[in-house]
């Protein structure tokens, strides 16, 4: 840490991220003693403001944390009423019957949300428990105490000029102690990476696996909005060229979620994850949903994906990793909001029983262990297979085997796989260019899809530009001499917001080109990037994607 003289505030917990999981950790520790201080920082301009409409929700991890959420208010609308699983073709599609899905892939029972909502509803919730939330706060660095455990966080930081140096107007930020850091960042959280690597807590976990997931609001045509169905794709466009697939929810209100995942661990450095996207729509079984409406919101944010024997070890030196930092999505359900709300409960009860017993900066492994056998273990290890065999085998073959798998373990509990390995890392599964062709991706013709820069202007991010890039390298050459003869500069296709680009230099050659302020904040170049060479960090509080309060 600099030499930055900082003011300091102590508290109990602190807490950095204000999505479901800190959230229900915050109310966790209040409803088990009120004179607990817990304090939460969340980079977005408000909370909800990075988290763009359109979720199914079940309900599970609310119920067991607010029990009475219904009579509350809860903005839980919009059951689920219809249920489709469709294999797609170019022209066509076929819906697989929903008695051959295993039980635990059935949406009835959930909700189909704003989870943007959903966390405001609930950051109100721990505001009358007492619980302080301060928007708008990036958490820049962490602060280790005397024995290297993690104290607290840097936070609020503004005004350096773009080299890095104090500006006329600079801002230092706050120094927040706790006797328990609780870090819910969300997938790749910039604080979450450097824990991990510093305590080692992937030693004896598998490589964690990522997908992107894309995913635009529409307001469509009431004729066609039917309120309460739930689709899922698998299969064209993407092919053989990368496992992945689409979510079509009807929200109330007319409204339309259409997502499209791309998993990470692609080989063809010429897919380009958003034109798949945008050619993903022009689908008969889309496009239909889609003529005549209008498109109100844009984003997109990277997936854990590796599930059950990717999770680190979650507890570290003063603190734990909640929800998506520590990567508990369940991949075939693609749901993972009811497990980060399940470890926030379950770390909050684990510290509160710290706190009283008299601890502080050591290590809650009551939380990781509780997490592995409790209800988020119980949920992720029947689909522990799904990825690998996906990942192995193909559509078709990941398909079968999947099923089967999900199936033995439902009825028996028992794999016949046992426990699959990933391999590589998203990175690595990079291959290069001379083995591929390029992909001619048809242009958008601006009613239903439309091309990345015009998109993300529908996502409402800001950067203040005169501050430092967020996106680090750590060899700026590398893009130039390495990524773009080797790889055909794959950064100009996997980042869904354009922010990476390859501009003519004249004589000086190719030239790299990072556009930060477009950044929507979903963490895919430090995921993809075949060198590892980006690192993604904070920008200063407020800034990124200001989703629409819907």
């Amino acid at each position: 840490m600099d030499q930055i003289e900082r003011e300091a505030m102590d508290y109990d917990v602190v807490i950095v991220g204000a999505g479901p999981a800190g959230l229900s950790a915050a109310i966790r520790l209040k409803q088990l003693d009120p004179d607990l201080s817990v304090v939460m920082l969340e980079k977005g301009s408000e909370v909800g403001a990075h988290i763009l409409s359109g979720a199914v929700m079940d309900p599970v991890g609310l119920a067991a944390l607010i029990p009475d959420w219904k009579e509350r208010g809860a903005p839980l609308n919009t059951p689920v009423r219809r249920d489709e699983f469709r294999v797609i073709g170019e022209g066509g599609d076929m819906r697989l019957p929903n008695f051959a899905m295993p039980p635990l892939m059935s949406n009835h029972g959930c909700y189909i949300v704003s989870l943007g909502n959903v966390c405001r509803w609930m950051a109100e919730q721990a505001e009358a428990l007492g619980v302080e939330i301060f928007p708008g706060m990036a958490c820049s660095e962490i602060v280790t105490g005397e024995n290297g455990e993690v104290k607290g966080v840097v936070a609020g930081e503004f005004g350096r000029n773009s080299d890095g140096t104090p500006g006329p107007h600079y801002e230092p930020g706050m120094i927040l102690n706790g006797k328990y850091v609780f870090i819910s960042e969300g997938v790749r959280g910039s604080l979450a990476k450097q824990i991990i690597a510093r305590y080692a807590l992937d030693a004896g976990s598998d490589v964690q696996k990522f997908g992107l997931g894309m995913k635009e609001l529409w307001q469509i045509d009431p004729a066609r909005h039917r309120e309460g169905t739930v689709t899922h794709t698998m299969g064209w466009p993407l092919g053989g060229n990368a496992g992945g697939g689409s979510f079509i929810y009807h929200m109330e209100n007319n409204q339309l979620c259409i997502g499209f995942v791309v998993h990470l661990n692609y080989q063809n450095p010429y897919l380009f994850p958003y034109m798949e996207f945008q050619r993903f729509k022009h689908h008969p079984l889309v496009a239909h949903l889609l003529e005549g409406g209008e498109r109100v919101a844009y984003g997109a944010r990277a997936i854990s994906e590796g599930g059950l024997q990717s999770i680190p070890k979650t507890a570290f030196p003063g603190g734990v990793l909640l929800g998506c930092s520590a990567g508990l999505i369940n991949v075939p359900r693609i749901k993972g909001i009811h497990n980060a709300m399940h470890s926030g409960r379950q770390a909050a009860e684990a510290a509160h029983a710290a706190i009283a017993a008299g601890r502080a900066g050591d290590e809650l492994n009551d939380y990781d262990q509780a997490l592995r056998s409790g209800p988020v273990g119980r949920d992720l290890k029947p689909v522990r297979n799904v990825k690998p065999l996906w990942s192995r085998y193909g559509l078709l073959g990941g398909l079968s085997l999947g099923g089967i798998d999900m199936w033995a373990n439902t009825l028996t509990g028992w794999s016949p796989f046992g426990t699959m390995k990933h391999g590589k890392s998203d990175a690595e599964a990079t291959g290069k260019a001379a083995k591929f062709r390029p992909i001619d991706y048809p242009r958008p013709d601006g009613a239903i899809s439309f091309d990345r820069l015009t998109n993300v202007a529908y996502s409402f991010t800001h950067h203040e530009e005169t501050q430092p890039c967020h996106l680090k390298l750590a060899d700026p050459d590398i893009p130039v001499k390495v990524n773009l003869p080797e790889y055909a500069g794959p950064s100009q296709r996997y980042c869904p917001a354009g922010v990476y680009e390859f501009v003519d230099g004249g004589e000086e050659g190719p030239v790299f080109v990072i556009n930060f302020a477009n950044c929507v904040h979903c963490k895919t170049c430090d995921i993809k990037d075949p060198s590892q060479n980006i690192t993604w960090t904070v920008p200063q509080g407020g800034d990124g994607p200001n989703y629409p309060n819907m």
